[in-house]
Formats: C-alpha cells, sequence, structure tokens
C-alpha cells in the first residue's frame, strides 16, 4: 500500500473501508507532516487532540460497517468558515481567538459525512487577495517554488493539499479564490454554482459572490467532496433549494454516444477570444493548449466563442465587492465579538481604534472603495452602472452556451510570481483575476484542472465553465481528462 499522503480522498476512502488502514494511523501520519512542514504557513490552528478523537470515532463506525464514503478521512478548512471546537480568525487580527458557537453548514455536512477536520487553513484577511499575502498572522508558500506565492484567498488550503498534507479540503471563491490558488500549485478545485452550497457560517466579503467549493488532488476527490457539502440550507437565504445531488454518481455518467476511446464524444467546448489575448503568457498558453489538445483527443469539439465584455469584469468587482464588504465588515466593532481596542475615549473612538488596530491595509482599502462608491451622489454612477454591466456579462456567458456547453481557457494569465511582486502596487494583483471574474459575477461554476507547467516548472491550470447547475459535466469533463493524462499526479519535490 502506498504511503496515506500519496492517496487523495477517493483512494484514502477505499484503504479506510478495506480496513488497510484505519483513520487513527491516516490521522497521526498527516498530522506528523502538518508539523514537519509548518514553514509553508498552510496551517493557522492545528487541533491535534480534537482530531484523534474524531479518527477514534470514524473508526468505530468502520469497524461497524456503518459508515459513509468519506468517513475518516483527513481533511481541513479554510479559515473563513466558523467552527465550534476550533478558533476562526478569517486570517485577521480582529477575529484573534475567536471562537464560534456554532459551525458552518459546510462544516457540519462534512462532519455528518465522518470527516476528520485536522485544523483551520490559512487565508487573505477576510478573503481579500490573491496571494495568501495579506493573511495578518504569516503568508502561505507555494511548495513547488517556496520564494512564490500559493495564490489566494484560499491560498492555505491549496499548499496543504498540493504538498500532500491534507487529501482535501475547502475553499471559497468570490473572485477567483479557489480556482486561481489551485492553478497555481498543481491541484483541482471547483467553484459551483451560486447558492448551491450554503454560505451560513461562511464568514462575509461580498455576500452575492461568496461561494463554498472544495479543493483536491482529483476531479474525482471533488466530487465526493461537493456531494456532502451541498445542498439546500434553510438558514441561508441565497441557498437554492434543489434536491441533494450525487456529483461523483454524475461525474462517471456515460454521455450518449460516447466510447471508452471518445468519453466526450459530442461534447462542445467554448475558446473564448478574449481568454486568449496578446498578452497572455507564452507558457501559460502552451500548456492551456495541450490540455485543449488532450480533450480533442478525447472527443470534444472546440469551438469558437466570445465574452465581449470581459475587459469590463475586473472594475465590474472590484466596485460591487468592496461596495458589499463595507456593510458586511461593519459588524466589526469591537462590541461584540472580536479585538476591542485596549484605549478610548469614547464610543465613537472605540470604533475607529478597533478597526484601525483591527484591520490590514488590503481590508481598510477595500472597505474605503466601497463605502465611497455606495455614498450619496456615486451610489448611480458607480454601483448601479456596475450591477448593469453585472447583468450584461451573465448574458454573454448565455450567448455562448447556446453554441457550446462548457468554455474553457486559462485560470490566469502567468505562473505563480514571486512573494511581494505586488508590494508597491496592490492593484497590479487585481489584473490576475481577469479570467475568473466574469464567471464569478454571473455565478457560474467554475474548475481549475492541471494540465502542465510553465516558467520555472510551476504548474498551470486549464479553467472549465459550464452553464449553471452543470457541475456534473464540468466534473465528467475533468474526470475524463485526469483518466488520460497524469498531470493531476505530479508533486512538488520533496512532498
Amino acid at each position: 500500500m502506498k504511503p496515506v499522503h500519496d492517496m487523495g480522498v477517493a483512494e484514502l476512502a477505499a484503504a479506510l473501508k478495506s480496513r488497510a488502514v484505519s483513520s487513527r494511523e491516516a490521522t497521526q501520519g498527516l498530522l506528523s507532516r502538518i508539523n514537519a512542514h509548518a514553514s509553508l504557513g498552510a496551517f493557522l490552528h492545528v487541533d491535534t487532540d480534537g482530531a484523534l478523537a474524531r479518527a477514534d470515532a470514524a473508526d468505530a463506525l468502520l469497524a461497524a460497517g456503518s459508515a459513509g464514503p468519506l468517513t475518516g478521512v483527513p481533511m481541513a478548512h479554510k479559515d473563513i468558515y466558523v467552527t465550534a471546537d476550533m478558533p476562526t480568525t478569517a486570517g485577521s487580527k480582529i477575529l484573534a481567538g475567536y471562537r464560534s458557537p456554532f459551525d458552518a453548514t459546510v462544516v457540519a455536512k462534512l462532519n455528518a459525512a465522518g470527516t476528520v477536520s485536522l485544523g483551520k487553513l490559512n487565508c487573505d484577511e477576510f478573503a481579500m487577495g490573491s496571494a495568501n499575502e495579506n493573511s495578518a498572522y504569516f503568508p502561505a508558500h507555494n511548495p513547488w517554488d517556496v520564494s512564490r506565492v500559493p495564490g489566494g484567498s484560499s491560498g492555505g488550503s491549496a499548499v496543504a493539499v498540493a504538498a500532500r498534507l491534507v487529501p482535501g479540503v475547502t475553499g471559497t471563491d468570490t473572485g477567483g479564490s479557489i480556482r486561481q490558488p489551485a492553478s497555481f500549485t498543481g491541484i483541482t478545485g471547483i467553484k459551483p454554482t451560486y447558492g448551491v452550497c450554503s454560505r451560513y457560517g461562511m464568514i462575509a466579503f461580498a455576500s452575492s459572490l461568496d461561494q463554498a467549493g472544495p479543493m483536491a488532488r482529483s476531479a474525482e476527490d471533488c466530487a465526493l467532496l461537493l456531494s456532502a457539502m451541498s445542498g439546500f440550507d434553510t438558514r441561508d437565504a441565497t441557498s437554492v433549494e434543489q434536491p441533494p445531488q450525487d456529483f461523483h454518481a454524475q461525474m462517471l455518467a456515460g454521455r450518449d454516444g460516447a466510447t471508452a476511446a471518445k468519453p466526450l464524444a459530442g461534447l462542445r467546448i467554448g475558446l473564448p477570444k478574449e481568454f486568449f489575448p496578446a498578452g497572455l503568457s507564452a507558457d501559460v498558453n502552451a500548456a492551456v493548449r495541450a490540455g485543449l489538445a488532450e480533450l480533442e483527443k478525447l472527443g470534444a469539439t472546440l469551438v469558437d466563442v466570445s465574452l465581449p465584455r470581459t475587459e469590463l469584469a475586473i472594475p465590474v468587482y472590484y466596485i460591487i465587492a468592496p461596495a458589499e464588504a463595507s456593510s458586511n465588515l461593519s459588524r466589526f466593532d469591537g462590541v461584540k465579538f472580536g479585538h476591542r481596542a485596549a484605549k478610548y475615549d469614547d464610543l465613537l473612538d472605540m470604533y475607529k481604534k478597533t478597526r484601525a488596530e483591527g484591520f490590514g491595509a488590503e481590508v481598510k482599502r477595500r472597505i474605503m472603495i466601497g463605502t465611497y462608491v455606495l455614498s450619496h451622489g456615486y451610489y448611480d454612477a458607480y454601483y448601479l452602472q456596475a450591477q448593469k454591466l453585472r447583468r450584461m456579462i451573465a448574458d454573454d456567458f448565455q450567448q455562448c452556451f447556446a453554441q457550446c456547453d462548457l468554455i474553457a481557457g486559462p485560470v490566469a494569465p502567468t505562473v505563480a510570481w514571486k512573494a511581494g511582486t505586488g508590494a508597491d502596487d496592490p492593484t497590479q494583483a487585481y489584473l490576475a483575476d481577469i479570467f475568473t471574474l466574469p464567471g464569478s459575477l454571473a455565478g457560474l461554476p467554475g474548475m481549475s484542472v492541471p494540465v502542465g507547467s510553465g516558467e520555472g516548472g510551476m504548474p498551470v491550470g486549464l479553467q472549465l465553465i459550464g452553464n449553471y447547475f452543470k457541475e456534473g459535466q464540468l466534473l465528467h469533463a475533468a474526470h475524463a481528462l485526469q483518466q488520460a493524462t497524469d498531470w493531476h499526479l505530479a508533486a512538488p519535490s520533496g512532498y
């Protein structure tokens, strides 16, 4: 049997079910790896005692023959989800030491499925960032090259999977924060349709954009995790009321007319010309084209399409998301929970000092931008216009889906950049979201699938975008690609 850390979710679940390894043994082995590679900065909190207790409970279920498909599988959660038995900080000092009285719905669902939570994962403060350099505690480092960023905001989640510290994790995606770090670290990640996973207990950044999703080694692993963590939640007004989905079964379902050699026969994949601009780096373009060529070999047909408002996605997103953030983050004022300034003169002074001390530079920047665009005299000029353009961007996608089944392209214009590169110009990192933002603004499902490497041997991800509630189709295409290639099996040296 291969080492536990080399197993993905599906493989480890099978080993646990056959009793080839116990959940306690798997948990102990991964906890040792987490400690040995603490310098990567993936974890903000490791719950050793709690994890072992949960592993023992899982082993009891496995021994009794009453286990589910994920019982005993160790994983970890992005520190944007509140957890009753572990601290939750959202990567911010304003929530240092905070403990929630309840679990986020996504966490509760995965706990009910039998997974063993090992701890909380590093992230950009309040999920605001594209590099995991905005964490108030310490940055996460890309295991492929520790001098480079792992992407963000789910950087700690991506690092934990890429470095073989855990087989699967939760992330969140507001403007690309699952897909971009997955691409930068050579793993698989999926953002489902907005509303498929509950946002209850997910600390809000931009409520109309935030969505939970899994990150793991393969499409099959993501399908298993997404099946467990999704579903209607009456406590979330934006949760979509639909029957429980078995995304793993949808992933395995064959297409009409498909064969073993051509499992994607009849699948039309649209290539927006705006996703392949002159500014796309040559190494990323080559890797993405290689992935597309493999999809063609599997029977898919490539179709040229257009998303003419792609360039507008950046200004639209960076008006809408900060506007929502300025409202959501007003609750962090030092009154009911979290950090409170030690010295202040009156209530207003307490507010000011608490927020000045507790929030980092990027969070303050976005709060100020959001407050400005929502202020009297500017709401119509900025926020309202951005919402109109958002609708137009969504309409562009529907016009594309009249010509194709999936849309494909790069996740980011380059491979992971060197840490500290954007320190002098924080808006430069915003431009790296050009290919992920349109799908987020439209609320569409999207995923990143490894398709080789670029400059410096750094991973490159292929982005696949589906129409609403077509996660099964996305996962099927990604799984077929991964069954035919081994890009997703590559691991960074030393891990």
